[in-house]
């Protein structure tokens, strides 16, 4: 089986996808993680490289490429990014919705080397919000999808009460009834 999970900046997804992965037995990655990776390699933060990407298709072609060839050629995996579900269509797809407070004040705390460090949740909830308005823009400038649209989903999960050891709890419920 393949999950993918998708869901809105600081909902939990890689957090969640490392658990459920190591629970499960299953290999993990994170198509952020790859992507801020690829912008700190570049000499970029990942909202630089998302802002070349508004004109450049090659900033997520290359994560693109390698979601695809790991729905190709792997199973028991378990993939968080954006429009992993669009890539790997036959997988179990998650959606993670959080606050947008709640959103910033995760991010706050848990601030990735591939981003521009804010000293404040209220830069950080400004930021998110940019970066899911482009980026969605992108989505749908690219691949004419919207991956905030909820029916591309099987399982939505509002994880800004819960914790992620309860996120994965509510995921493996689901999974083992199909």
């Amino acid at each position: 089986m393949i999950i993918t999970i998708s869901g809105k900046p600081g909902a939990g997804k890689t957090t969640v996808g490392r658990i459920l992965a190591e629970q499960l037995g299953y290999k993990f990655y994170s198509i952020g993680e790859f992507r801020g990776e690829m912008a700190q390699k570049l000499g970029f933060t990942i909202d630089e490289l998302n802002k070349i990407g508004e004109k450049n298709f090659w900033t997520d072609q290359r994560a693109d490429e390698f979601q695809k060839k790991i729905g190709e050629t792997e199973n028991d995996v378990i993939i968080d990014g954006w429009i992993a579900f669009h890539f790997i269509p036959n997988s179990f797809k998650v959606f993670l919705d959080v606050d947008p407070k709640v959103s910033a004040r995760r991010v706050f705390i848990d601030q990735r080397p591939d981003e521009e460090y804010l000293d404040n949740e209220k830069k950080v909830l400004k930021q998110l919000q940019e970066r899911l308005k482009e980026t969605r823009k992108r989505f749908l400038k690219y691949y004419q999808v919207d991956f905030l649209d909820k029916s591309h989903y099987d399982l939505i999960i509002n994880t800004s009460k819960i914790p992620p050891e309860e996120v994965v709890k509510i995921i493996r419920e689901k999974i083992e009834k199909l």
